[in-house]
């Protein structure tokens, strides 16, 4: 079992850390290649003054685009009710380019709040 670390926008974090998001999504690069179901992953908001939290990794979906991946499950696991698909989709765009999207494929990383 191996320990991983991730920065998260505020926005996510918070959705992640409240239980809304279940289901982080990243580019399947060299680093996420190393996730393996039972893995933790400390969470970091990525700010000046960052808070953490701990999770764990109970499954992994993969696809060739987020776009495939977001049409598997419900918005709420993702983000909020509040927010689309489509707005979820366009962040993810601009945040990883379709080459990059292309040339790696994409991971749905499904996790669990751990306790401290």
């Amino acid at each position: 079992m191996n320990q991983h670390t991730m920065k998260l926008m505020t926005k996510y974090f918070d959705y992640m850390q409240k239980g809304t998001k279940r289901i982080e999504v990243r580019l399947n690069d060299e680093k996420r290649k190393k996730l393996k179901i039972g893995d933790t992953i400390l969470f970091e908001e990525d700010c000046e003054n960052p808070r953490s939290f701990n999770t764990k990794i109970i499954d992994l979906y993969y696809e060739d685009q987020f776009q495939k991946l977001l049409e598997k499950f419900d918005i709420s696991l993702f983000a909020s009710e509040k927010e689309t698909k489509e707005e979820l989709l366009q962040v993810l765009n601009q945040i990883y380019s379709k080459e990059k999207q292309n040339q790696y494929g994409v991971v749905g990383i499904r996790i669990e709040l751990q306790e401290d």
